[in-house]
């Protein structure tokens, strides 16, 4: 299933992709898509449904984050090996994490906006897994058990705030609209192989990333049964998973940072596209 929330920003209702391309309004079926809509139980709810009996919503209406009230923005660093090299960083011995805000979270094609004081914001592809059941101490071996399925994220960072002004990489993570999520929420059994898609980003029509999660240091049953040893995860918190290469900073001979006026688009095989124009702070 594609489920994704469709209406202006804190007033979206949950939808799902139907196969004819429409997009079927869920108010009635489920909540929302997040918390315990994603558990085992609430994902089979919407599968028993006919989908071809809902109503059908505009495809001009904005589409929203495709999971509400997320718990955690969890990330995690430096995660594909080819990404490590052009950084000049080593492979990591163990996942790396830091956290995103929640309110960074912004739908797919929302505005992205370049914060107060930035010198150096940049861009990142990723795949993200939504969680789907509750995660404490899991087992690599168990872990999927626990997913509910995965969604594109625009992992937006500031670099100049990330590794140059002290502390940890958080400050330059979580500004406001840092966090594109969706169009939809892939339920997992619709993802084959999640370490074998293909992922891009362009910035006005020039493809930057040109990779896949094939190159992922440590997999998606990994980090979520690392992750659970640290911290549990609830039902509808995300895990970004790291980028491939062609991030801005890591262009030669010299770095290319977003400007305003850009024009980002990026996807993942079989989990959508998102479009983010880019545009200056104001007050």
């Amino acid at each position: 299933m594609k489920l994704l929330r469709v209406g202006a920003k804190g007033a979206e209702k949950p939808a799902i992709l139907a196969e004819d391309g429409s997009i079927r309004d869920l108010t009635g079926v489920v909540a929302d898509i997040g918390g315990a809509t994603l558990l085992p139980e609430g994902l089979e709810i919407i599968a028993g449904t006919d989908i071809a009996s809902l109503p059908t919503l505009s495809a001009d209406e904005r589409i929203g984050p495709c999971v509400a009230n997320v718990g955690k923005f969890i990330c995690i660093g430096l995660n594909y090996a080819d990404h490590a090299a052009e950084t000049g960083a080593p492979i990591p011995e163990e996942p790396i994490i830091f956290m995103k805000a929640t309110s960074a979270i912004i739908g797919p094609n929302d505005e992205v906006v370049i914060p107060k004081n930035a010198i150096k914001p940049d861009w990142e592809v990723e795949l993200a897994i939504v969680i789907g059941k509750e995660a404490r101490y899991v087992e690599e071996a168990d872990a999927m058990d626990h997913v509910a399925g995965y969604c594109v994220c625009n992992d937006v960072s500031e670099r100049h705030f990330q590794t140059e002004r002290g502390g940890t990489w958080d400050k330059g993570k979580g500004a406001d609209t840092f966090g594109p999520i969706g169009p939809w929420l892939v339920t997992k059994d619709e993802v084959a192989d999640p370490q074998n898609l293909k992922m891009w980003l362009e910035v006005d029509g020039k493809r930057y990333q040109d990779g896949s999660t094939k190159t992922m240091i440590f997999g998606v049953a990994k980090v979520v049964s690392y992750v659970s040893q640290f911290m549990s995860l609830q039902p509808g918190d995300i895990i970004t998973t790291g980028t491939p290469p062609g991030v801005g900073m890591g262009i030669k001979p010299e770095p290319v940072w977003l400007q305003p006026g850009n024009v980002m688009r990026l996807g993942i095989e079989g989990l959508g596209e998102q479009t983010q124009n880019v545009k200056a702070y104001s007050a």
